[in-house]
């Protein structure tokens, strides 16, 4: 099959979310760097992060239905469009106060919840109009993911340092409105069946199936999980160790591209062979090479040269296995119960989120670096292996063209 044949229904998905991802990022700085220079508080800083959080958990978990009921370009369209707004609004506010930037952020955060799970619910239909195995489709949105994790935080603080805040706002309303109109032109589509019930009972059923699939359940508790500690870790356990080993936050920074950027090519070479790969022992030594290590290296004291190689290792390991969580999780969820379950995952993903910085401090204070960093490394490590009995790692019988079945005897 030529490349243009191979990739061409996921062109218009991948432009949507890259051109989505990289704004995102962008505000990732921008935001909290607007508030900090502007009324130097730590806290009114991280208040904005909590702005824009919150409600994308919320809304995330609501929409559920909504992506299930509707077309899912046209809500990734329309929140897409919300956002550039609500930038642009802000871009063109010259100074503005701390309630206007919270309200965006909050605006921003909401709309961005369900464009964002419209674009995951579209993955398998467009990697199913494409011809090619789910976990091709899942790698090249990994790799589109990490390439924007790379790429926007640096883009915008180059250019929050040239052209000013306002600079980089700009920039991120055109990839949001860029985003919205490629949206529209995502030429897959995926098979809608109408749920009987109202809102509130599909969001129930959605729920429900999560619950009674204990392959899923494992799989969204290790990701709560594993998010929970990366959150402490990167926010609060790496700066402090950066500091106290007299560097400084450029060594954040490097460290954490060098993650995403190494994670990119292995997230292309899950796209290429990942349904060749045994989905287990792949899950096992990616997830404890990306997770684990990252921790114990700073716990064992080791020099700026060697964390950053082992940083760039870590990215190899998460990108060649997250496409194949991605691809299980496609897998195991009936095509009329995508939106209400992914959502629900998405949600459950960044709930401890606000709270890791929080708990991350706490432990710091309480235990010390080294004791900290060992204890999240143990915890680590005891979140990725649970699953790797747990889960049913072989590909189940195929659901997208059939009928979910009734969730009281759905199959485990």
């Amino acid at each position: 099959m030529s490349p243009a044949r191979m990739f061409g229904p996921l062109t218009g998905l991948l432009l949507a979310q890259g051109s989505a991802l990289t704004a995102n990022r962008i505000l990732l700085v921008t935001l909290p760097w607007l508030v900090l220079t502007s009324t130097g508080s730590p806290t009114q800083t991280g208040l904005i992060a909590t702005c824009q959080v919150v409600p994308f958990v919320i809304v995330q978990a609501l929409s559920g239905p909504l992506l299930d009921r509707v077309s899912a370009r046209h809500v990734s369209a329309a929140g897409d469009f919300v956002s550039a707004i609500a930038v642009a609004a802000l871009a063109m506010s010259g100074t503005p106060p701390l309630w206007l930037v919270a309200a965006i952020a909050m605006v921003v955060g909401a709309a961005d919840g369900p464009a964002n799970a419209a674009k995951a619910v579209l993955v398998p239909a467009a990697t199913r109009a494409a011809g090619q195995p789910l976990e091709r489709g899942t790698g090249i949105t990994t790799a589109v993911e990490r390439a924007a994790t790379a790429a926007g935080p640096a883009l915008g603080g180059l250019l929050i340092a040239t052209q000013g805040v306002h600079g980089a706002l700009r920039l991120a309303a055109v990839l949001f409105a860029l985003a919205s109109l490629t949206g529209l032109g995502i030429t897959a589509h995926r098979r809608r069946q109408i749920a009987d019930g109202g809102y509130v009972k599909q969001l129930r059923e959605g729920a429900a199936f999560l619950h009674s699939d204990t392959s899923l359940r494992a799989i969204v508790a290790m990701i709560v999980a594993s998010n929970f500690i990366d959150q402490a870790f990167l926010t609060v356990l790496l700066p402090v160790w950066a500091r106290d080993h007299g560097l400084g936050a450029e060594l954040v920074g490097l460290a954490i591209s060098a993650f995403a950027t190494a994670s990119v090519g292995t997230a292309l070479l899950a796209a290429w062979i990942g349904n060749k790969l045994p989905r287990r022992h792949t899950y096992l030594i990616g997830f404890t090479i990306s997770g684990v290590s990252r921790l114990v290296v700073l716990a064992c004291g080791a020099p700026a040269p060697v964390v950053l190689a082992v940083f760039a290792v870590a990215g190899l390991g998460s990108g060649l296995v997250n496409p194949i969580i991605s691809a299980l999780t496609y897998e195991r969820v009936p095509v009329a119960l995508h939106g209400r379950v992914n959502t629900l995952i998405t949600a459950w993903a960044w709930s401890g989120i606000p709270f890791g910085g929080l708990a991350g401090a706490a432990m710091l204070s309480a235990a010390g670096l080294t004791t900290s960093l060992w204890c999240c490394s143990f915890a680590y490590l005891v979140a990725v292996l649970r699953p790797g009995w747990r889960v049913q790692w072989h590909r189940p019988p195929d659901r997208s063209r059939a009928a979910p079945a009734p969730l009281e005897t759905a199959s485990v």
